[in-house]
């Protein structure tokens, strides 16, 4: 399939299922309560149905506003929409009733589609403030949703269900639409880790272009028929890319029912491929490394080859033929056993969406879980390199994706260039201008480019510097990476800037919370490692985790450095 000649993201789904077998299973979710499935027929069917009735309400370009946590209706409310000639605005669902009053005045959308009752509260008062906003479309229990909210004008809201129970005439069969390459597709609101999110408006040859890259890195993986396991938020436009990766290949799409079911979830879907951020992997590190320390006698030395022999495999180092003998008894007795843990058909997980730790991904790939580190932003629609199985390299992104150029400025930022670069900031021309210059977007990342295989690595993060007061450039993210990789320790944030030495905001794991004696010497011993500059002097502990929900976290699990440094100012500056 040559993804260079669709026109849209659409024209490649319809193209897809013309060539699927129309009884197989497309979509299903593993929610207990609601445990739905859709063919590729049924999901085919249902896209034209629903964008019969959004097309009746909105004109071609308008933003449709898409409020929902991960389940086939997300599919096909954002399918359903680009049929209709509309750009979907995807939002995060653990928002506040304040972040979508935000998005809602920025984007103006004339169509709301939202998932369930609590959300529709959250959304409700501006909804009724905005005259812009002529239909909503509630997946769960509409009557219930409207009693509870006290709606009087229920004409303007529609159920779901009530729409895809409708019969289709021939004529609302319409495959083709006028959409172009450089039609946008959707605008998708960064998480912020600073100020306010912008709009990045992401064009269809944008990620088409991004999946030409995708299907390189995934075909030695994927078989004839790969099961994909999405608990990322598709509002992410990691995730919102991945989905149409699934869609070209001809996946199984399953979605988990919960973050806190995660593991059940991946037992029972039994993925080929995962797609995660670097804080799950953190997560799953820690939860095996405990394990395998509480080992003893012959399983612990059985674990100690696992990890080392691995390492040695990663790095193509030579084994001499006892240590091949060896590799293959802790391929059968321990690795097998690990990847059982994940289904037993996992062929790699795929990380991105932040810096993984170099010694997490060489630990998980030496113990049986090939993952992949890739680099992207939402600008880039997401992705713009990512490591291939054949050859890892996990202190690297790997090679840039094909289709999009890379380079190094004189500062060391990285810029890329090519059709995968966003097609502007929604509503925001001066912003526009100030990251993409000359075709040119500035990502705002440090890194450089191994002049013989092309791999690109990432050394910091523009912003995120700390400069000393004595005019050092210090990366916080390197010294709390090392710091949460210990077990006692959940999360971190490293701060300093101006200032004459580095102190810490420390989050222990519960087990460790009145145990600072034995904190101070993890980061001793952590200390030894770094330069004189890099040296955290002093640390203060902390009992609340920085989260989604108090808002010191992105939904993607990045820590807000802005929003905890104001919140624990006080204490920051006390310990100078």
């Amino acid at each position: 399939m040559n993804l260079d000649n669709f026109n849209s993201l659409i024209e490649l789904f319809f193209f897809q299922t013309k060539k699927q077998d129309p009884k197989s299973i497309l979509l299903q979710w593993l929610n207990p309560n609601n445990k739905k499935t859709f063919t590729w027929e049924e999901t085919k069917l249902n896209i034209f149905k629903l964008s019969k009735i959004i097309k009746e309400n909105i004109k071609e370009g308008d933003r449709c506003l898409l409020v929902s946590e991960n389940r086939p209706e997300w599919f096909i409310s954002d399918l359903a929409i680009m049929l209709s000639g509309g750009i979907t605005v995807p939002a995060y669902t653990t928002y506040t009733k304040d972040d979508y009053k935000y998005l809602i005045e920025d984007c103006e959308p004339t169509l709301v589609i939202v998932s369930n009752n609590d959300m529709l509260k959250k959304l409700n008062t501006t909804i009724k403030e905005k005259n812009f906003i002529k239909k909503i479309i509630i997946f769960d229990e509409l009557d219930k949703a409207i009693n509870n909210l006290n709606i009087d004008s229920k004409e303007k809201y529609l159920d779901f269900y009530s729409i895809i129970k409708n019969d289709l005439s021939e004529k609302d069969k319409i495959e083709n639409n006028n959409l172009k390459r450089n039609s946008p597709a959707c605008i998708i609101y960064t998480s912020g880790t600073g100020g306010n999110p912008k709009g990045v408006i992401l064009s269809h040859g944008g990620i088409l272009n991004n999946i030409v890259g995708a299907c390189e890195i995934l075909k030695p993986i994927i078989d004839s028929k790969p099961i994909f396991l999405t608990w990322l938020p598709l509002s992410h436009s990691y995730e919102h890319c991945v989905q149409f990766v699934q869609i070209t290949v001809g996946a199984k799409i399953f979605y988990a029912e919960k973050i806190e079911k995660l593991l059940e979830n991946i037992s029972e879907a039994k993925p080929t491929i995962m797609t995660a951020v670097p804080r799950f992997y953190q997560n799953l590190y820690n939860k095996i490394n405990i394990n395998m320390k509480k080992q003893t006698g012959f399983k612990a030395k059985l674990i100690d080859a696992t990890i080392k022999l691995g390492k040695k495999n990663l790095l193509k180092e030579k084994m001499t033929f006892f240590e091949k003998l060896l590799n293959l008894i802790v391929e059968i007795l321990v690795r097998k056993k690990i990847k059982k843990q994940f289904g037993g058909n996992l062929k790699a997980f795929v990380s991105g969406g932040g810096a993984l730790d170099k010694e997490i991904g060489e630990f998980l790939n030496a113990v049986g879980l090939p993952t992949l580190q890739g680099y992207g932003l939402t600008e880039t629609s997401p992705v713009v390199s990512c490591n291939p199985i054949d050859k890892i390299k996990v202190e690297t992104v790997g090679p840039p994706f094909k289709g999009n150029q890379v380079k190094i400025a004189g500062d060391g930022e990285i810029l890329v260039k090519g059709e995968n670069v966003m097609l502007g900031y929604w509503n925001n021309k001066e912003a526009t201008a100030e990251v993409i210059k000359d075709g040119w977007l500035h990502t705002g990342d440090i890194g450089e480019i191994n002049p013989e295989d092309g791999y690109l690595k990432i050394t910091d993060r523009k912003k995120d510097i700390i400069v000393s007061a004595g005019g050092d450039n210090i990366s916080p993210a390197k010294i709390e990476n090392m710091i949460t990789n210990e077990l006692e320790i959940d999360q971190c944030l490293v701060y300093g800037d101006k200032k004459n030495y580095l102190v810490a905001l420390i989050v222990p794991n519960k087990e460790f919370l009145k145990e600072k004696e034995k904190i101070n010497k993890i980061i001793e011993n952590i200390n030894k490692k770094l330069t004189l500059v890099e040296k955290i002097k002093k640390i203060q502990l902390i009992d609340e985790n920085f989260s989604i929900e108090n808002g010191l976290l992105t939904p993607t699990m990045k820590v807000k450095r802005k929003k905890v440094t104001e919140k624990y100012k006080e204490e920051l500056e006390k310990l100078y």
